[in-house]
């Protein structure tokens, strides 16, 4: 992030002590922002014969400050029903959090008086990505859940080498940056002023797919997707309002690239996922997803997935989605990832690279765990998580998204060594299928398989219990409570 775009975000994130005395949350700040911010980028680039005429940030400048809250209210539902595709999801169901009127004043006018031309020269979308970030360290926001660390995912997306050819989906979506640091890598590593016509269209129309469930959320990813320069009309990819844990995530493409960070914890309620082709029903999100994942993978498509501990160690129906993970893809490669690094300081989290057969049997041989977590700092604002931490593993990783047998060759020349070690299938066969694998001794956490049978227990109902609290900030958030209070 540069300077001036640095700059620009702060400020635009100072403006939340305005609207602090009007009751309104971080997260809402974020979303009214966001309404806000696209009727003014709409004029700044240009781009506002989206919106209808009479609906625009001049017609809501130009007003007294008494009326433009009530014409502000107007001009949402309007917009929820009227303009382009992208206008009426953006703005789908919007209502303001706002209740003074000098509020919206105060906002109207600081916004106006930003440095427009230098924020369009150094990137929309980097402002955008900069305040998603901002709302996401801030604790009181809940919005760390929508939000994966940038280096974590430049590491994935670097080591999964998105290509033009590649249909990318991310089924939990969030904010979209999975999608937006994809196509950045994709852009980077072709030569876009050379794709031909059909590449061209292709690209545009047939790239990249996502699937978010909470609206907000939403909102929030196709602004992102837009300030990117991908292309946001639901009819031609993008990220779709919808939960992909029901029939209306049977309709997302099959995908050659999956890049995801899934919820944790249980589906609202207890009840099981209205998807019936499922081969393993449960209520566990993270469970449904992976089969989501694999099962949307096309033969010789890759994934690469952020999913915490229990997905690899949980016993009976984990097992079996484990197992059956293991027939139909071959998972060649787990990263324990280190603690600290999510919202949620508890829950221990791993990514998972993996490459769908061609057929559906015995396609797992061997699995590599490289440890990143054991005798590591724990992450934090003291301590920050750096693209530089991951170098070591890419390193080892190797140069083969698909984790081939040339890649392989080169991890067995490194020899068993250290933070990488290999795992043969009958090896894991040995440990109940549990993938929850370390060797290396751990100063400052215990792992699970050195636990005795009743504390390994209580571990996994720790787990469950912090992914039930991770929901519960959610709920709290859409309903404006303070989530500190709770947490205590």
């Amino acid at each position: 992030m540069s300077n001036v775009t640095h700059d620009i975000v702060g400020k635009l994130w100072n403006l939340c002590n305005v609207l602090k005395d009007d009751g309104v949350t971080y997260h809402q700040y974020v979303t009214e922002l966001t309404y806000l911010l696209f009727l003014k980028m709409a004029k700044e680039t240009d781009t506002q014969d989206q919106l209808p005429k009479g609906y625009r940030w001049s017609d809501l400048e130009k007003l007294a400050a008494p009326d433009r809250l009530e014409f502000y209210k107007i001009l949402l539902i309007h917009l929820g029903r009227n303009g382009s595709m992208l206008v009426k999801e953006i703005f789908a169901n919007a209502n303001s959090f706002l209740k003074k009127p000098a509020t919206l004043s105060t906002l109207v006018t600081e916004i106006d008086k930003l440095d427009w031309y230098s924020a369009r020269r150094e990137g929309l979308g980097d402002l955008y990505e900069g305040l998603l970030e901002k709302n996401a360290n801030e604790k009181k926001s809940g919005a760390g859940q929508y939000f994966t660390p940038r280096v974590l995912i430049d590491s994935m997306v670097a080591l999964m080498k998105p290509e033009l050819k590649d249909i990318i989906q991310d089924p939990a979506a969030g904010t979209g940056g999975f999608l937006i640091t994809a196509n950045h890598y994709l852009r980077e590593h072709t030569n876009p002023d050379g794709w031909t016509e059909a590449q061209q269209k292709k690209y545009r129309r047939n790239t990249f797919y996502g699937m978010e469930h909470v609206q907000d959320t939403h909102r929030l990813a196709l602004m992102n997707l837009m300030l990117h320069g991908i292309d946001s009309d639901p009819e031609a990819g993008g990220i779709h309002y919808g939960d992909t844990l029901s029939p209306e995530g049977e309709a997302l493409p099959k995908a050659s690239l999956i890049l995801t960070n899934p919820p944790f914890g249980t589906k609202k309620g207890g009840g099981l996922p209205s998807r019936d082709d499922f081969t393993y029903p449960t209520s566990n999100k993270q469970f449904a997803f992976l089969q989501h994942i694999y099962r949307g993978l096309k033969p010789g498509g890759r994934a690469a997935v952020v999913l915490p501990d229990n997905v690899l160690f949980e016993s009976n129906v984990g097992a079996d989605i484990r197992r059956d993970l293991m027939e139909k893809c071959n998972l060649h490669t787990i990263l324990r990832l280190p603690t600290g690094i999510f919202y949620a300081q508890g829950v221990k989290t791993n990514v998972l690279f993996f490459t769908r057969g061609e057929k559906d049997k015995s396609n797992t041989k061997e699995v590599w765990v490289y440890d990143l977590r054991a005798n590591m700092p724990q992450y934090g604002k003291r301590t920050q998580l750096t693209r530089e931490h991951f170098t070591e593993f890419e390193a080892a990783f190797g140069d083969d998204p698909l984790g081939g047998a040339k890649a392989l060759a080169k991890r067995k020349d490194a020899g068993d060594q250290g933070r990488f070690r290999k795992f043969t299938r009958e090896e894991i066969f040995t440990r109940g299928d549990s993938l929850d694998i370390a060797w290396l001794k751990d100063g400052s956490a215990t792992d699970a398989q050195d636990l005795p049978e009743p504390a390994l227990l209580a571990q996994e109902a720790m787990g469950e219990l912090e992914a039930a609290l991770d929901e519960l900030r959610g709920i709290l958030e859409e309903l404006g409570e303070d989530v500190e209070e709770v947490e205590a």
